[in-house]
């Protein structure tokens, strides 16, 4: 197996800038030190003359070497002349160029430092952007966090113009799904009633002493139809209501969750000829009970319903990982499940195959529910084809110490 090679570190524009703002001024140092040489150098050739001394005519026709007690003549007075002169030019050239490196390497030094704060500066507005639309991302739900808004305050730039564009994208967001969670749970309130109407006309009808086998027949039949309604209706509340945040959280041992679930779905089970097997370990979590039970229902529910015809099981297990978070999985026998169908399993109304009919037993909500209930307490769930048919499907919530 090939081993995959790491990517390097991205280089930040923070860092991106202070290098090209002290290269820049580095290479504008270094241009200004050579003209300055070459200025100085061609001032110190063309002001340094030396003046040629023709031979001395008399004893008293003479020229003072570097100390007075040396007499030269003229054509020595010429060669120190010029070794005064190329001394004093390495001189003053080292001196220059070794003090004027010296104070371009601590000038550029200065200047890069003071280049990354004025950068880390500008950038501060970005860094806040970036962390806002960094907590939205990460929370649990796509509706989760919406609520905040940066508010840049500052100079009007073209910075805070993207936060104010950001800010008011994330409103209409955040509108549109407050509106679609109010019309889901106002649509199903006002669905409630006419079903409940509907469902005491029917019993009435097959209640009367009058009623004939037909009527108690179809009465029976669209009672079967009501209930279903009702359900539907039931799970788009359950699941609009589970997408709010959880805001008051307590002590939940999913074990004991569990274990109550499988004792009420114990009886449709044994009516469908399939063992359900419980393993209840301590898994201790936070958050609301009711939801937490629904969820775990749903689960253990949608185990029992999709199954094998003959010979079923369902396994449902609660028990803690090694890193402390709380966790239940169930899975059950059952036709098999392509691997790129899992991801429409967790969508709102979707089933597999057949199921797909009207009559189905369930809503097409069961799994919808168990993710949203698993996201509002900040957990997280997962589903895997199980060899030889069914599923496994895991919900992993945080350890009953807080959120993980």
């Amino acid at each position: 197996m090939r081993s995959r090679t790491p990517l390097p570190r991205r280089v930040t524009l923070r860092a991106r800038l202070t290098l090209i703002y002290g290269g820049l001024f580095l290479v504008a140092g270094i241009v200004l030190l050579g003209t300055v040489y070459m200025l100085f150098n061609q001032q110190l050739t063309s002001k340094t003359k030396v003046i040629t001394i023709g031979r001395p005519t008399s004893a008293t026709d003479v020229m003072y070497g570097p100390s007075s007690a040396a007499l030269l003549d003229a054509e020595q007075a010429e060669q120190w002349m010029k070794q005064q002169q190329s001394t004093l030019h390495e001189a003053a050239t080292t001196s220059m160029l070794l003090l004027g490196g010296i104070v371009l390497v601590v000038v550029g030094g200065a200047a890069a430092g003071f280049g990354w704060l004025v950068t880390g500066r500008v950038l501060a507005p970005l860094h806040q952007v970036t962390e806002t639309a960094r907590r939205i991302a990460a929370a649990p739900a796509a509706d989760r966090g919406l609520h905040e808004r940066i508010a840049l305050r500052g100079p009007d730039n073209e910075v805070k113009d993207l936060a104010d564009t950001f800010d008011i994208m994330i409103e209409r967001l955040d509108r549109s799904f407050d509106g679609q969670r109010r019309f889901v749970a106002n649509a199903s309130h006002e669905l409630r009633t006419p079903l409940t109407l509907g469902r005491a006309l029917v019993e009435l009808a097959m209640h009367r002493k009058s009623a004939s086998e037909d009527v108690k027949q179809l009465g029976e039949n669209l009672l079967e139809i009501n209930t279903r309604h009702e359900r539907l209706i039931v799970g788009l509340l359950l699941l609009a209501g589970s997408e709010n945040e959880i805001t008051e959280r307590l002590p939940v041992d999913l074990a004991d969750v569990l274990s109550h679930v499988v004792a009420q779905c114990a009886p449709e089970a044994g009516q469908a000829g399939i063992e359900i097997t419980e393993h209840a370990g301590e898994a201790l979590t936070l958050g609301d009970a009711l939801l937490l039970e629904r969820m775990v229902h749903n689960l253990v529910e949608n185990g029992v319903r999709h199954n094998a015809k003959e010979s079923g099981w369902v396994r449902a297990t609660s028990r803690v990982r090694a890193d402390g978070r709380a966790e239940v999985e169930v899975s059950n026998s059952g036709p098999t499940v392509p691997p790129y169908e899992l991801p429409a399993l967790f969508e709102p109304f979707r089933r597999l195959g057949a199921e797909r009919m009207v009559t189905a037993k369930g809503a097409g909500l069961g799994l919808s529910i168990v993710r949203s209930v698993a996201r509002a307490h900040g957990g997280e769930v997962a589903a895997r084809p199980r060899t030889g048919g069914g599923l496994v499907v895991t919900v992993t919530l945080p350890g009953g110490g807080g959120p993980g």
